[in-house]
C-alpha cells in the first residue's frame, strides 16, 4: 500500500468503523496528491450540484476572475447562466494537475473589444461559457481547433492557439486583425497562459 497503512484499517474508517490518527491522515492524503483545501473544494462543489439539481448554474464572472480565482466565491448580485442539466457532461476535460483543484466552468460577458477579431463566432454581449479545466493545445475535433480564452499581458483574449519554438500564437478570426505572439520564460508552460477553452457560446434573446 502507498500509504503504510493496512487494508482492513483503511475499510474500517471508511465505514466509520475507526478514526485515523492525524500522521495516518496526512500519509493517505500525501498518496492520493490531495490536500485539506481539495477536500474543502469538494464539499464546495457537493453543495454546488445539490442547489443546482434543476439545470447547470454557472457564474457569470469578470476576465481577472476567469483568469486568476481558482474558487468562485459568490457575492451580493452574482448572477448565473442556467444550462439544461447535464449539457455540460459532454465537454472532456484536459488539465495540468494543478488546474484541477480550480472550480470548472465559469461564463464570460463578451465585449466588442474581445467579439471584434473573432466575428462571428463571437458575438458582442454573447456568453462565453470557459471550461477552465481544458489548458491543452490538443484539439477536442481535429481537424477543427479549439477556441481558447488566453490571458494576454493583464487582459483576457479570445483566439485560437498554436505553439511554435518557444512561442503561443494567437490567431483572430478575421485576418483584418493581427496575429499576436506570446514570447514564453523558460519556466512557463503553453497551459499557464490558457485560461481554457471556449466550449459554449450562448447569445441571450
Amino acid at each position: 500500500m502507498q500509504t503504510g497503512l493496512q487494508p482492513s484499517h483503511i475499510s474500517n474508517f471508511l465505514h466509520g468503523k475507526r478514526n485515523l490518527s492525524l500522521p495516518a491522515l496526512d500519509r493517505l492524503l500525501t498518496a492520493q496528491q490531495l490536500s485539506i483545501q481539495d477536500l474543502v473544494n469538494l464539499e464546495e462543489q457537493d453543495e454546488w450540484s445539490g442547489a443546482s439539481s434543476s439545470g447547470e448554474r454557472i457564474p457569470i464572472v469578470s476576465a481577472s476572475v476567469a483568469i486568476h480565482s481558482a474558487s468562485i466565491v459568490p457575492v451580493e448580485g452574482q448572477t448565473y447562466l442556467t444550462l439544461p442539466e447535464g449539457e455540460l457532461q459532454r465537454f472532456p476535460p484536459r488539465n495540468t494537475p494543478a488546474r484541477r483543484r480550480w472550480e470548472r466552468f465559469v461564463a464570460l460577458r463578451v465585449t466588442a473589444h474581445q467579439a471584434s477579431p473573432m466575428q462571428p463566432v463571437l458575438k458582442e454581449l454573447s456568453l462565453a461559457v470557459i471550461d477552465r479545466h481544458y489548458n491543452s493545445l490538443v484539439p477536442v475535433n481535429p481537424p477543427l481547433a479549439n477556441l481558447y480564452a488566453v490571458r494576454l499581458g493583464s487582459s483576457l483574449v479570445f483566439r485560437y492557439v498554436s505553439f511554435e519554438g518557444s512561442r503561443l500564437l494567437l490567431r483572430p478570426r478575421l485576418f483584418t486583425f493581427p496575429i499576436d505572439a506570446i514570447e514564453l520564460p523558460p519556466l512557463e508552460n503553453p497551459s499557464d497562459v490558457l485560461v481554457g477553452r471556449v466550449c459554449l457560446c450562448v447569445t441571450e434573446a
